[in-house]
């Protein structure tokens, strides 16, 4: 038996959600443009043009439409969704994301807005911070990273980490917090 599936009725199923607007944000529609405005900042994004947007003011609800059922526009819906709600969740309440510095004199110190990260080199790498993220040093071992992008954030947090990432013998470097860092067996002696 031969079965044929065609694909091409399937749709997005994150992009067919509405997306909530929060009592404190503020939305407005320009062509492809949405410009989102909150509490933490503001945020636009311009839509590719398969793409569309509605608003429905009375329900305080945003709604993303394709304008073909072609290959690409499907691709784009889901993602066009999701970059939209999280520019409301960013403007809202924010991005986090915390790092942990594990290791025997490994610190962190904020040097300005700048990060100075001691990992186990002959000098302290300097990490500069890049314009709307904050750092926070709670201890000179736990770094919490905001923003409202959360791209930036999670960026910034995988160039922080790549400076010394975790090994596997020991577990020492710098990984995220609730990271599970798989360990080796080290060589068992005689």
């Amino acid at each position: 038996m031969l079965y044929l599936l065609n694909f091409n009725y399937k749709m997005s199923r994150i992009g067919k959600q509405c997306i909530g607007i929060p009592e404190k944000v503020n939305v407005q529609l320009d062509g492809q443009t949405v410009f989102v405005e909150g509490p933490k900042g503001k945020l636009s994004k311009t839509l590719p043009l398969l793409i569309y947007c509605t608003l429905d003011e009375s329900c305080k609800k945003l709604y993303v439409k394709k304008t073909t059922n072609s290959a690409r526009a499907r691709a784009l819906f889901g993602l066009s969704r999701t970059l939209i709600a999280n520019m409301i969740a960013g403007v809202s309440g924010g991005f986090e994301k915390s790092i942990t510095i594990t290791g025997v004199g490994y610190k962190a110190e904020l040097e300005g807005n700048d990060v100075l990260l001691n990992v186990g080199y002959s000098n302290p790498v300097k990490m500069i911070t890049p314009c709307g993220i904050s750092v926070n040093i709670k201890s000179p071992t736990l770094l919490v990273i905001s923003g409202i992008q959360k791209d930036e954030v999670g960026e910034f947090a995988a160039k922080i980490r790549a400076v010394r990432s975790p090994e596997p013998y020991k577990g020492k470097g710098i990984s995220y917090e609730g990271e599970i860092i798989l360990r080796k067996a080290g060589k068992t002696g005689k």
